[in-house]
């Protein structure tokens, strides 16, 4: 992964039974983002991806 930074629009990798989706990056911590889904299943959802799910744009 590239550096990822307060924000960013990344993708998040596919995980459990939910889909590849886009994220909007509101905060970067030590083992995860924080943010938005901005697609997919989860649109409008706060999350907070592992940074191993992190595939930047």
């Amino acid at each position: 992964m590239t550096d990822v930074r307060e924000g960013d629009t990344v993708l998040v990798s596919a995980f459990d039974d939910v889909p590849e989706h886009l994220f909007l990056v509101h905060s970067v911590e030590e083992d995860c983002v924080t943010g938005i889904a901005l697609s997919g299943p989860l649109e409008g959802s706060y999350g907070e991806p592992p940074i191993e799910l992190i595939r930047s744009l």
